[in-house]
């Protein structure tokens, strides 16, 4: 289905959505953009490493809360609209949930494997843990050691980039992969952007990279470049400027409303957003030579 249509059935007001769950690649920027141009509000994003995808979000006043390790700009430092949230409520007051990257991912993984919460001994000797909503100390039931568990954390939905899928969900997605097929796993529903839906028998000759099996997919769209400007490994790379050039517009509120209606909301879709960055901009976005992996044997 278009992305307009998955996200319009999928998303909702107040939900809890994990984005960006790879780390600093194959961050869904396109799905993000359409839940903005549709107006969702009081939204929890749930991800380590959110990039400026969560800046956008924060910044268009979608986003109630945040739960995630860390926000910001990947390739300039500070992201604005964060900044403003907390420190000015503008465009509105944001509750935190703070983590580190191996705690959030714990909490992921437990919701995914269904257990209540996974023991740990990370975070001991920070603030971190201090009147934590999610992270409690507990004794080891086999040895007594302190211990701390790290509660579940279950996404009403999980959305992904992943480079290929079949129309039944079955993805391939390789590279850094984050807590991706963790997320997937945790969450009520799971929304893929691909940048190619490919014939079934491609996703079955190399059964070890899907990674995300189709029965827990409930709608794909094809969307090329669809993680733009993070990297999606193999078909395009990080376009390292554009976080150079939204760090400069967005330094003043007006500034960040001046490109949130260029690039999105006046945008004719993720088709008017690639066409406002050009031709010639996403070809030079390409890899510049293939690097293809030895090909395995499934034979018997």
């Amino acid at each position: 289905m278009s992305l307009a249509e998955a996200v319009s059935r999928y998303v909702r007001d107040g939900m809890t959505i994990a984005m960006g769950t790879g780390l600093e690649s194959c961050i869904p920027f396109a799905a993000g953009h359409e839940i903005i141009r549709q107006g969702r509000q009081d939204l929890a994003l749930v991800g380590p490493i959110s990039d400026i995808l969560f800046d956008q979000l924060i910044g268009a006043g979608c986003v109630a809360k945040v739960i995630a390790a860390w926000v910001g700009n990947v390739g300039a430092g500070t992201a604005y609209n964060f900044r403003r949230a907390i420190e000015e409520g503008i465009p509105r007051r944001l509750a935190i949930e703070d983590h580190s990257n191996l705690t959030v991912a714990l909490a992921v993984s437990a919701a995914a494997q269904g257990v209540p919460y996974l023991p740990t001994r990370t975070a001991f000797g920070t603030d971190l843990a201090r009147e934590h909503p999610r992270l409690r100390e507990v004794a080891c039931p086999f040895t007594g050691a302190r211990l701390l568990a790290v509660g579940a954390l279950r996404p009403d939905l999980t959305i992904l980039h992943v480079q290929r899928c079949d129309r039944h969900g079955n993805a391939h997605l390789w590279g850094n992969l984050g807590i991706s097929p963790e997320a997937a796993r945790a969450a009520e529903t799971v929304l893929l952007t691909c940048e190619e839906v490919v014939e079934e028998d491609v996703i079955t000759s190399d059964p070890n990279r899907t990674l995300v099996p189709g029965f827990l997919v409930s709608a794909v769209a094809a969307v090329p470049y669809g993680s733009h400007p993070s990297p999606t490994q193999g078909y395009v790379n990080r376009d390292d400027r554009f976080y150079d050039e939204y760090h400069g517009e967005t330094r003043t509120r007006e500034g960040f409303l001046d490109w949130l209606n260029r690039m999105v909301v006046r945008a004719d879709g993720h088709a008017g957003y690639l066409r406002a960055l050009g031709e010639a901009r996403l070809a030079g976005l390409s890899p510049r030579a293939p690097r293809l992996a030895a090909p395995v044997s499934y034979g018997f």
